[in-house]
C-alpha cells in the first residue's frame, strides 16, 4: 500500500495523495546559459522526464529562468544553497518549485521572507537533507555518526520551522549514498510525516554502479509504498537518469507503457552476435515512431530455447548458426539470413503499431 501523504502541484504535475510517481532529473548545465540549458531540457522531456532541477548559484542563473521557463514545457525547480536572495529571485523569474536547506539559508527572518514569497505564488518549498550536510548536534546525538534517525530528525525540524510560518505546501527529500541508510531513514519517516517525499540514493556515482544503487536502494523505498518522485543521481548524461528511472518504475509495476525488452544471456549455443542484435532492437524500440506502443519484445540467442522463451512477448526475434527466427506470440512466422532479421523485424514491429492504431 502507498504511503499516505497530501497533494502538492508542481507548476501542473501532481504528486502525493495517491497521484503516480513522478520522474525527475537536474541538469548539468550552468544555468545562466539559458540555451545550453533548454536544449539539456528538450533532450530529458523526450525522454520522459515530468519535472526538472536546476541549479540557481548565482542572481545570473536566477535571472535567467525567466528564459529558460518559456521554452519548456516541464515544471522548473531552483536549486539554491546559503543565499535567500537568491530563493526569493527564483520564485520571482518563474521557478515552479525550490529547493533550499532551511538550516544554511541565512537565519530565520531570511527563511520567512523566502516562505512568504513562496506563499505568494502558492509554489512548493522541497526541504532537502543529505547525510553530508547533517548538523553536528545530531550526529553527536546519535553516537557521533550519521544516522537514518538523525537524517529524519533534521528533515522535520526544517519543515517544522515553514510549518509555524503558517506554509504547509512542503516536499521533504531525505537522501544517503548509504543504500541502506536511505532505506531506514524512509521507512522511519513514514510514519512522522504526510508531506510528499522525493526520493533518491544521492552521489550514487557513474552510470554502471549508481544505477545498481538506485536500483536496489529505491527499488526497495519504493515497494514498500514510500515516494512520490524520484531522481536517479548518476555521474553521466541526465538521459541516463531518467531511463533508468522509468525502468524501475516499470520493473516494480508502479508505470506502464513503452516496448519491454527482454533478452537472454549469452551462453555456448549462442552462435549469433547477441549483443549487438540486442542494442540493434532496443535503439530500433527506442525511435519516436514507437514510443506510443505497449508491448513486450524478446531477443534471444539460439534455436534451442529461443521460440518457448519469447512466447509471452508479442514479437520476438530469435538468432541461429547464419540464421534466424522472427516470433510473433510464440509462433514462428519467418526464418530468415542473420543480415536479413533486424529489417524482417522492423517490419512486423511496423505491422504491430498499425494493428493497435
Amino acid at each position: 500500500m502507498r504511503m499516505l501523504t497530501h497533494e502538492v502541484n508542481i507548476g501542473g504535475v501532481r504528486i502525493g495523495g495517491g497521484n503516480r510517481v513522478a520522474v525527475q532529473s537536474m541538469c548539468s548545465t550552468a544555468t545562466s546559459d539559458a540555451a545550453a540549458t533548454v536544449a539539456q531540457i528538450k533532450a530529458l522531456e523526450a525522454a520522459g522526464c515530468e519535472i526538472i532541477r536546476v541549479a540557481v548559484p548565482d542572481m545570473a542563473a536566477a535571472e535567467a529562468l525567466s528564459a529558460i521557463k518559456e521554452q519548456i514545457s516541464i515544471p522548473l525547480v531552483a536549486d539554491i544553497h546559503f543565499d535567500y536572495k537568491l530563493a526569493i529571485a527564483s520564485i520571482e523569474h518563474g521557478a515552479d518549485k525550490i529547493r533550499i536547506n532551511p538550516g544554511n539559508i541565512g537565519g530565520r527572518e531570511k527563511l520567512e521572507k523566502v516562505v512568504r514569497a513562496a506563499m505568494e505564488k502558492n509554489i512548493p518549498i522541497r526541504v532537502g537533507v543529505n547525510s553530508g550536510s547533517l548538523e553536528k548536534e545530531l550526529i553527536e546525538k546519535y553516537g557521533g555518526h550519521v544516522t537514518a534517525e538523525g537524517l529524519v530528525d533534521s528533515a522535520l525540524d526544517k519543515a517544522r520551522m515553514i510549518e509555524e510560518m503558517g506554509y504547509q505546501n512542503i516536499v521533504i527529500s531525505i537522501k544517503s549514498s548509504n543504500v541502506l541508510m536511505c532505506v531506514k531513514a524512509h521507512e522511519l519517516i513514514k510514519e512522522r510525516t504526510t508531506h510528499p517525499l522525493h526520493v533518491g540514493i544521492t552521489e550514487a556515482g557513474t552510470v554502471w554502479a549508481g544505477n545498481i544503487k538506485s536500483s536496489v536502494g529505491l527499488g526497495i523505498i519504493l515497494h514498500e509504498g514510500i515516494g512520490d518522485t524520484i531522481r536517479v543521481s548518476l555521474t553521466g548524461d541526465p538521459v541516463e537518469e531518467v531511463r533508468s528511472a522509468y525502468q524501475i518504475l516499470k520493473t516494480l509495476g508502479l508505470r506502464k507503457g513503452g516496448i519491454e525488452v527482454v533478452s537472454c544471456p549469452t551462453c555456448g549455443r549462442t552462435s549469433i552476435d547477441l549483443v549487438g542484435l540486442a542494442e540493434q532492437v532496443n535503439a530500433l524500440v527506442s525511435e519516436p515512431e514507437y514510443a506510443g506502443l505497449e508491448m513486450k519484445v524478446a531477443c534471444m540467442g539460439c534455436v534451442v530455447n529461443g521460440p518457448g522463451e519469447a512466447k509471452e512477448a508479442e514479437l520476438g526475434i530469435c538468432g541461429g548458426k547464419g540464421e534466424g527466427l522472427i516470433i510473433k506470440r510464440g509462433e514462428i512466422i519467418k526464418r530468415l539470413p542473420e543480415a536479413e532479421l533486424l529489417g524482417a523485424f522492423r517490419e512486423e514491429l511496423d505491422k504491430y503499431l498499425k494493428e493497435t492504431k
